[in-house]
């Protein structure tokens, strides 16, 4: 092999490993898009890193415990004549997933018997 046929190959194989520091180095940076925090929770080696991201969603809806014994045996009686009513059953497709069945029209939405 030539000199500058060697000097070549070096050439390519140090900007191979140039590219190859600098993506890198990028993709360890937490990088900050619309309402997403950043977080100090990373974990991994010089081959990859992981950093979860927790986004703000602003269509989360707290729900309330029911307050007393007379608001849980309503609520109990309310989620029996729902099931009496909609009779939910697990059946897997042809995939294997698990998906939910209803005798009655309306039930998959959460309508039901009041």
């Amino acid at each position: 092999m030539s000199a500058s046929r060697r000097a070549e190959a070096a050439t390519r194989a140090t900007v191979r490993i140039g590219a190859a520091l600098v993506l890198s180095i990028l993709a360890q940076t937490a990088a900050n898009a619309g309402n997403v925090s950043s977080n100090d929770s990373c974990a991994g080696r010089w081959t990859g890193f992981s950093c979860p991201q927790q986004a703000e969603d602003p269509y989360i809806r707290i729900v309330p415990e029911p307050v007393g014994d007379s608001q849980r045996a309503q609520f109990a009686a309310r989620d029996r004549r729902w099931v009496d009513h909609c009779h939910p059953t697990v059946q897997y497709d042809r995939y294997g997933v698990a998906r939910y069945r209803y005798a009655a029209t309306g039930c998959e939405f959460g309508v039901g018997a009041e």
